[in-house]
């Protein structure tokens, strides 16, 4: 730990916090609060700490809830985001029963900007304190306000401005992108890697596009493609 006392590990899910062995609960809380008292780049207004569960008793993770909250910043117990169970294979019976008419099922709209076989669409605004968590990709027809969280194991597509957290590719997925209509998140993520914007960041005069490229995350201007019915 390096003598420290806190310190931030990221992971697949965000950052966690990691605390030097035998370290005490009110030296653990006095140090977060001086590092959120410093402005640590970390700690900015709109940021997801996590912590691993077991950790802290619940009445030590409630106190420090509220010192982020204070500042802030989202806290919570990290849960781990299970893929979607797999189908169960049925057995056939041993004598055919009498057909029946089958409910049509539609399936789910081809997005042209993703390559995921399967996509949620969210049609409304994310408000604060709202968060959405897929595993595939989502299209969220709306904006993404501050203090909001997009989770995807998959690419994510923002018709309207993002302006919360975004995390792309959440199990690993390094091809995963991000794009949206005004690109202005307060943290970005894409895999295991992570992006802040730029203090006093400009709005965007149009769509972009965030990626990997050699390691880093990259955001570039791209031109919207119309989804046909």
């Amino acid at each position: 730990m390096s003598g420290e006392i806190v310190k931030l590990k990221g992971n697949r899910g965000g950052l966690q916090l990691v605390f030097a062995p035998n370290a005490d609960f009110e030296s653990i809380r006095d140090d977060i609060q001086r590092k959120l008292e410093e402005g640590s780049r970390f700690f900015r207004r709109g940021t997801e700490i996590q912590i691993a569960p077991g950790v802290l008793s619940e009445a030590n993770e409630a106190v420090l809830r509220k010192l982020f909250h204070r500042h802030g910043v989202l806290f919570r117990v990290e849960e781990p985001v299970e893929p979607p169970p797999r189908p169960k294979t049925e057995q056939k019976p041993a004598a055919p029963p009498k057909p029946k008419p089958e409910p049509i099922v539609e399936p789910p709209k081809a997005i042209p900007s993703m390559d995921e076989p399967q996509m949620l669409v969210v049609n409304r605004t994310i408000r604060s304190g709202q968060e959405i968590k897929t595993p595939g990709s989502v299209m969220i027809c709306g904006n993404v306000n501050p203090g909001a969280q997009i989770i995807a194991g998959g690419s994510i597509d923002i018709r309207g401005a993002c302006k919360g957290l975004v995390h792309a590719g959440a199990y690993g997925d390094t091809s995963a992108f991000i794009v949206a209509d005004q690109l202005m998140p307060t943290q970005i993520r894409i895999a295991d890697r992570i992006a802040q914007p730029p203090e006093n960041m400009k709005k965007p005069q149009a769509a972009e596009r965030a990626s990997i490229k050699d390691g880093k995350i990259v955001i570039e201007p791209m031109e919207r493609q119309e989804i046909k019915a």
